[in-house]
Order: C-alpha cells, then structure tokens, then sequence
C-alpha cells in the first residue's frame, strides 16, 4: 500500500475514532469487524475517494486472484477468441487476466515469464511462439509448483499440461478432401516445423498423399511464417513454370486468401483450375469468392478448456505436477466453393 494510501488511512481512522488497523480489516470485509463499522468505513473511504492498492493487497496475501497469459500475437482470429473465451470463464469465479504478447520471439517470451513470476501470478497459461525451442525457463513455474498450463501451440517433449487441436486430422481431412476432388499436384503453404501445429499438419498432409499413392514432390512444400506476404512470394515460385499447382492446402486462412488474390492475378479460376484449401475458419473466408473451404477449430471451446484447468490446478483440484493432462480438442472441415468446381446451392 502506498504511503499516500497509509496516510489516507490515518485520516478516515481518526475521522471515525478508530484504529488504522480497524479501517484496513473493514476494508478487506473481516469478520471480526462489525457491519456497523464496515458501512461507516465504506462511507468515509467513498467520501475521501481512496482506492485500494489490490496489486499490493494480494501480494501480502499471496493470493492475487490474477491468471497470466502469453500469446504470439493477440491481433490473430483464433488467440482473440481464445483470449475472450479464458477473461470469460475466469471471471465468473473471480479471477482477472493479465495478456502479454511474444511478437513470435522466444527472447521475448522468455522476460514475459520472468515478469509474471515476479508479479505472482496464481497460474499461467502459455501458447508459445513458432520458433520456441528451449522450454526450460518455464521451470520457475513448476519449481514453485505454480500452475502452468499450454495450449494450441505447445511443447512437443517438455513435460507440462496440454491442450490442442487435432491439427493431424485437420491436415489429412484437408489434403484428403483436395484428393478427393481429383488434385494430384497439391501444394503445402505451412509454418515452421519447430511449432507443434504444423508438424501435425504436414503430417496428415503426407498420410492423406500416401493413401492416394501420390508421391510427395518437395517442391510444393513451404515451410516459413504464414504472413500475407510471404504466401504471394510462395505463390511466385510456385506458378513461374507450369505444370502448376491444381491444389493448394494453407496452413492458415490468410495464407489461403493470399493464394486466392495470387491466382486472380494469374487469371486462373478458382475451383476450376486451381481447388484451395485454409485453416482456422477466419471469419474473412466466408467472405471473400468464392468462400473459403477451411479448418474450424472451435477456438472459445478451447479457451474454456484452458480456463477451467487452470482454475481446477490452482484451487488444487488437480494436483500439481502431477497426471499431466493432455487434451485434444476436435476440427471440423468445413467445405466451400474454392475446392469444388460444380455444386449445387443447398451444399454449402
């Protein structure tokens, strides 16, 4: 508590005629304290306008009632949603968020946790950046036996709760459907390897080639950052020569959008000559056309599961450090215009 806070306490207790330490107790709504003097304390604090210090409160307690979180960038689709589903469901048992941002650099992410240990937090929920590699600064969590929990994007083979989409089945239904379509040349737009997403969905891209008996041609896979711009680069190195490409399975929805706008420039159509295929069901693909076939993976649903285990490890309703819990949350494909050429209306 700041001394201009101790000061103003000063004055209430001598307002009312009793003790500092009687002001402070009615204020953190002690049972030993009258409601009598908790209403004349109420009163007198609302009067004089003081705040409590909650930073400060809880740490004397520690107990701070606050949930850290990490994410790579909070302007994604799926993290925003994540983000309101976790504030949502914390904040029905009393418990507040407090967001950082990697920016996708593990340097970063390495002070952010540093900082959130400091600050106390009672739990920390983690979607890691593409390029983290070395989880052993988590380890002043789990030292401290501080919940920690990672979702989406998480450790391959650090020891920690998990929950995650299914990305394999996501990439096989994917390149599956493309197959199904009549695409023998399918182009993969994926990120990193090192991140857990999309070594999955490479995974499910070369099982689903394989029970098609299509041989894998490296030449069509990308492995890089999934920005806009770096799918048009993609996009110049995939069409410079022909045969092309007649499929393309993006590891994201902006990925997709960009090979859409890429192809219009070339004057091919899509689903005609070209059959495209997202991930994350980003509101823009409906949007765009054609719309967008693309991954959902129910991002809230996951958000809540983040929450509510973090909740259950933090008021010890799972034990810490213990039966690590590994959830997989399911994907849907969901079909539209830019993989199939000839439809009718009422399927999609």
């Amino acid at each position: 508590m700041s001394r201009q806070s101790q000061h103003r306490l000063k004055d209430i207790a001598r307002e009312l005629g009793v003790s500092t330490s009687t002001v402070s107790r009615a204020l953190s709504n002690h049972p030993h304290v009258s409601e009598d003097t908790k209403e004349r304390v109420k009163q007198a604090v609302d009067k004089a306008g003081y705040q409590l210090n909650a930073m400060a409160s809880s740490l004397r307690k520690s107990k701070s009632n606050i949930i850290g979180l990490i994410v790579p960038r909070i302007s994604m689709y799926f993290q925003s949603a994540v983000i309101t589903a976790i504030q949502n469901e914390l904040q029905k048992c009393d418990y507040n968020l407090m967001i950082f941002q990697s920016n996708e650099s593990p340097v970063l992410e390495k002070q952010l946790v540093s900082v959130l240990h400091a600050l106390r937090v009672e739990g920390l929920i983690v979607s890691s950046t593409l390029y983290t590699e070395d989880f052993s600064p988590f380890d002043v969590f789990s030292k401290a036996n501080v919940p920690l929990v990672f979702y989406d994007r998480v450790p391959k083979t650090y020891s920690a709760h998990k929950i995650q989409g299914d990305d394999y089945q996501g990439g096989y239904k994917s390149t599956l459907h493309l197959l199904d379509q009549g695409c023998r040349r399918i182009a993969h737009i994926s990120g990193p390897l090192s991140c857990s997403l999309y070594s999955g969905r490479y995974a499910g891209y070369q099982d689903a080639l394989k029970k098609y008996n299509v041989a894998l041609d490296e030449s069509l896979v990308f492995f890089q950052e999934l920005t806009h711009e770096n799918a048009l680069k993609t996009c110049q190195v995939l069409f410079a020569e022909k045969p092309y490409p007649d499929g393309v399975f993006a590891s994201n929805d902006t990925s997709a959008i960009a090979v859409m706008e890429y192809a219009s420039r070339m004057k091919l159509n899509v689903p005609e000559d070209l059959k495209l295929a997202g991930y994350s069901n980003d509101p823009r693909v409906q949007i765009v056309r054609p719309s967008i076939t693309s991954v959902e993976q129910f991002p809230y649903e996951m958000g809540e599961h983040a929450a509510r285990l973090i909740l259950d490890l933090v008021r010890q309703k799972v034990t810490v450090g213990r039966s690590l819990i590994s959830l997989t949350t399911p994907i849907e494909l969901i079909k539209r215009k830019s993989s199939k050429a000839l439809v009718s209306a009422d399927s999609y």
